[in-house]
Parts: C-alpha cells; sequence; structure tokens
C-alpha cells in the first residue's frame, strides 16, 4: 500500500522480509518513486517504469547523501524524458558507464595515431609522465578548460617550451576523441583558447674553458655506457633519443658511419663518424642479447635513464645551467665558430629547415666527415686528454 513519503517515514522505515525478498515502499504522490529498504538497514531511492514493455527498476541513490525532495526531482526528471524525448534512464547510465576515458584515449592515441607520424617522438614522454598520473581514470568529457590550463601553467613554470608541445598534444588528442567518437558533437576541446608561454631561444653551450672540467666530471661516471653516451653526444651531435636507440647493426665501423634508421626529422640519417668518436665505440664492450649501442638494465632494451647521470656530471664539473641537449648545441656552435656554414651544420644535425640553423651563422663565416673530423680533434684538445677510450 502506498502512502505519501516523507522524511520522518523514510527514517522509521525497517526492512521487513526474510532477507532475501525485496522490500520497496512506494510513494503515493509520485508512481513508480519508491524507497527500497535493505536487510542491513540501508535505505536508496528507486524508480520503477515501463519500457518496451518490459519492468524496469532504477536505482537513484542512498539515502542519505541523497536527499528524498532530490530523488524525487530526479525521478520526475526521468519519467519526463522517457515520456517526451523516449531516453530511458537506465540505458543513460550504462553509456555514461562505457564513457571512454583520458586513459582510454592515450591508449588509443599511442597505438592508431602514432605509428608512422613524423615529429612525435616527445608524445610518449608527455603521456606517461604527465597525462596519464594526472587524468589516466578521468572521462574525456568531465575534463574542463581549467584543469588543462593548470596542468600547462605548472608545467610552464619549469619548462615553458614542453608546456607548449604538451598543451598542442592534447588539443590534438582531444580533437581526435571527437573523431574516433569517444565525446559526442556537442564537445568542446578544452585545450583550446589556453594562451602559450613565452619561448625564449636558449643560447647556451659548452665553452672551451668549460669542457675540461666536463671531461673530469664524465669520467668519473661508473657507467662506460653513460660516460659513451655523452662522448659521443659531443663529437656527433645526434639527439638524445636517436642515439639511445642505435643498435650496433646501424653502426659501420670500416664505412666510419653511424646510420639513424628513425629521426625527428622523419627520414634516415647517416652521421659520419671521426676517429674519436670511433675510438669511443670500439672500447665499449657488447652486451649478450642486447643489441643497442647503449644497453639499458632490462634484457634486450637501450639505456633510457640518463638524466640523473647527467644532473651529477654538470654539477660537478660546475656547470649546473648546461642542458643535456646543449651537448648538441655544442656541436653546432663549435662547428660555426670553425668557420663551417650553415647549411653543412643543418646537415650534419640533420634539422629539417634551415631556419634551425641559423642560430649558428653568427659564428662564422668541405665536407662533414672533415668537418666532423675537425670537431672532434677539436673537442679532445679543449678536454685535455690524450685518449678518448680511457675517458669513455
Amino acid at each position: 500500500m502506498a502512502e505519501k513519503l516523507t522524511k520522518r517515514a523514510v527514517d522509521a522505515f525497517t526492512y521487513a522480509g526474510d532477507g532475501i525478498s525485496r522490500d520497496v515502499r512506494w510513494d503515493a504522490s509520485l508512481s513508480g518513486f519508491g524507497v527500497r529498504i535493505y536487510p542491513s538497514g540501508k535505505k536508496a531511492f528507486v524508480l520503477s517504469y515501463r519500457e518496451a514493455g518490459r519492468k524496469r527498476l532504477l536505482t537513484l541513490g542512498a539515502y542519505g547523501p541523497v536527499t528524498l525532495e532530490q530523488a524525487r526531482q530526479q525521478a520526475q526528471l526521468h519519467i519526463g524524458e522517457l515520456h517526451l524525448k523516449g531516453i530511458n534512464p537506465l540505458d543513460e547510465r550504462k553509456e555514461r558507464a562505457r564513457a571512454k576515458t583520458i586513459g582510454d584515449l592515450c591508449e588509443e592515441y599511442v597505438t592508431r595515431y602514432l605509428p608512422g607520424k613524423k615529429s612525435t617522438r616527445d608524445d610518449d614522454r608527455y603521456i606517461e609522465q604527465h597525462i596519464l598520473p594526472k587524468w589516466n581514470g578521468i572521462r574525456i568529457e568531465s575534463l574542463k578548460r581549467s584543469d588543462v590550463a593548470d596542468l600547462h601553467h605548472n608545467f610552464g613554470l619549469q619548462a615553458p617550451y614542453a608546456a607548449n608541445r604538451l598543451l598542442a598534444l592534447l588539443r590534438r588528442m582531444l580533437n581526435l576523441a571527437k573523431l574516433w567518437g569517444f565525446v559526442g558533437d556537442s564537445f568542446s576541446n578544452p585545450a583550446t583558447g589556453i594562451p602559450l608561454h613565452r619561448e625564449r631561444q636558449r643560447d647556451r653551450w659548452v665553452t672551451p674553458d668549460e669542457l675540461p672540467r666536463l671531461a673530469e666530471a664524465i669520467s668519473a661516471q661508473p657507467s662506460p655506457f653513460v660516460r659513451a653516451a655523452f662522448w659521443l653526444y659531443l663529437l656527433t651531435g645526434v639527439r638524445k633519443s636517436e642515439l639511445l636507440a642505435a643498435k650496433w647493426a646501424d653502426v659501420d665501423l670500416d664505412r666510419r658511419e653511424l646510420r639513424l634508421p628513425e629521426t625527428k626529422a622523419g627520414r634516415p640519417h647517416i652521421v659520419p663518424l671521426s676517429e674519436p668518436a670511433l675510438e669511443v665505440l670500439r672500447a665499449l664492450p657488447r652486451a649478450h642479447g642486447n643489441p643497442h649501442i647503449l644497453p639499458g638494465r632490462k634484457e634486450g632494451a637501450p639505456l633510457v635513464n640518463i638524466a640523473k647521470a647527467w644532473d651529477q656530471v654538470r654539477r660537478n664539473a660546475g656547470i649546473e645551467d648546461i642542458r643535456l641537449h646543449d651537448l648538441r648545441r655544442t656541436v653546432g656552435s663549435w662547428l660555426a665558430q670553425s668557420g663551417n656554414d650553415i647549411h653543412l651544420i643543418g646537415k650534419i644535425l640533420n634539422h629539417s629547415n634551415l631556419s634551425t640553423s641559423m642560430i649558428y651563422a653568427r659564428f662564422g663565416t668541405n665536407v662533414e666527415r672533415q668537418a666532423l673530423e675537425k670537431h672532434g680533434d677539436r673537442i679532445i684538445a679543449a678536454a685535455k686528454i690524450r685518449d678518448v677510450r680511457r675517458e669513455s
């Protein structure tokens, strides 16, 4: 028998059943609305309705966190949507439960979009280090512009350039979310309309006066592979990720070349190896079962984390403002100061366009191997060492 539900009545209800049967007290003022009492004493508001001839029971929420008046209003809303729009509240709830999360989007992006794309080598790192730890289980449609703006701002306090790249990645991923049907057509990308951080062109490299201290700090590193990595960055100018991914199959000691099959520029790149660079490679031990020049601790995997080692090196060398990427910039700067033109420098460093190489134009007014050979000699001489093999 139905009665008008009041807070006093709901508070007084106790379970009346055999422990298995359902006990629901229906509201006399709103058909299908009621409160269910469980054997444990807990109570929850429910809505009973018919859809396509089938009887359905929807739980609206637990009594306590949800008030009687809130539950009644929600029940009325569902009844109205069912009769006026044909929206089944249970189906809508199931659809929300299946809603894609930021984690789902990241997985789809990595497996569906990234393969074969150019200039996306840092995307994996941004996803693993910044996006997933913060928003992995968050529904895409619940992500707010203020959430993205806060992440961009906080990251930008330390690395403005990288924060702008992260924002661009988020904007691209969320546009793809709509294309892939992860969100509805009405979804508004929360990564749009956020001002970029001001980016200043970095103008730092290792000077000849600093190199002896740097060489000594590199030599103090216990790992031969870490030492070799730092020396090869200084001697070849290759990008960090490209060197770490390099394999012995990419090295031709007879032709004095390192072939990088995949680069940020989206094309293979052949790096001529100077005699000092060859000495570093010849002195390296080969890790059994690992194809990489610079093997990591995991079986078959490359060296991946040299950031801590680099922090220690630059601290010991007294040049803490030098970043690891500045070793690549050092190669370009020293080549320019030796009189090599920007076209040659751009080719050696595998720049995609001439404007990237123009930063070095102010240092100087031929072939690539001759340029790197002379560069290697200058590096060794400035470092004040006789044999780079002993240092690596």
